[in-house]
């Protein structure tokens, strides 16, 4: 027997979601009324809430939020950023601007937090299958690159040498966090021991853990698919994208492109030009 359905459920379950209950009066995200979230959650709380689906404990939500902060800006040397500044000066909106810098986070400038879960997450397996941390390092690594290739995401970087800032704050504040029980502490442990082991395979030569790497150490810890890492990333840099796509609607300029029109690209004529 066919069950018929009504023209109305048919339309009510095109789309279908935990997330919002919203109908005339009444908006609850995850089964919270928004009025008792507004002025009660932090902006991270609600992340995670949309998210996730349930709260975070305070200091689970500090974490987050300290991995929210660090990704913030890098400056207009970052091509999102510098994107940002020149949408601005082609007269579009600042929605114009941010969309035209998110969308240039993919897998090589911004997305390397997913690539990097991936790998803790993978080493986390190994571990449980029962290798020893430097073991399950060294078989992850060798994974990652008949995968990737040599350049391992999270790991390295082309001002930072060796140290990245941003990440030693970062991985204290995961011990500190471990050390309260928040937090295993497994994914910080991973994490150093793949910086370490990548320094051994240099020849000693020490490399930086970069942001996208101390960042997937959190959102790992956290619990946090690997995916996620990258859309938490645009959040968190559209907090800078916005900031200079507005300083530089103040600033004012015209159809500025990436270098001074004073300087001219090197024109490389070839063989068959000449």
């Amino acid at each position: 027997m066919t069950v018929q359905i009504s023209d109305a459920d048919a339309i009510r379950h095109w789309w279908r979601t935990s997330i919002i209950d919203m109908e005339p009066g009444k908006i609850a995200f995850r089964g919270h009324p928004i009025q008792d979230l507004i002025g009660n959650v932090s902006f991270p709380q609600m992340i995670w809430l949309m998210v996730r689906g349930d709260m975070p404990s305070a200091d689970e939500a500090a974490l987050f939020e300290a991995a929210l902060v660090a990704g913030v800006d890098h400056g207009p040397q970052a091509p999102s950023i510098a994107a940002a500044r020149m949408a601005a000066t082609c007269g579009v909106g600042l929605n114009n601007a941010m969309a035209t810098a998110v969308n240039m986070l993919g897998d090589v400038h911004g997305g390397a937090g997913e690539q990097c879960a991936e790998l803790y997450y993978g080493i986390s397996d190994k571990l449980r299958d029962g290798l020893g941390l430097n073991e399950a390092v060294t078989s992850g690594l060798d994974d990652w690159r008949a995968q990737y290739g040599k350049i391992v995401s999270g790991f390295g970087h082309r001002f930072h040498k060796p140290v990245d800032p941003r990440a030693p704050r970062l991985m204290q504040l995961v011990r500190d966090a471990a050390a309260k029980g928040t937090v295993s502490g497994r994914f910080a442990d991973i994490g150093e021991e793949v910086q370490a082991e990548l320094g051994r395979q240099r020849g000693g030569r020490p490399i930086a853990m970069n942001i996208d790497g101390a960042t997937a150490v959190i959102f790992c810890e956290l619990g946090f698919p690997a995916p996620l890492s990258r859309g938490l990333f645009c959040l968190s840099r559209s907090v800078g994208v916005l900031s200079h796509a507005w300083e530089q609607m103040n600033q004012g300029g015209r159809n500025k492109g990436p270098m001074p029109p004073s300087y001219l690209p090197l024109y490389e004529a070839k063989e068959d030009d000449r």
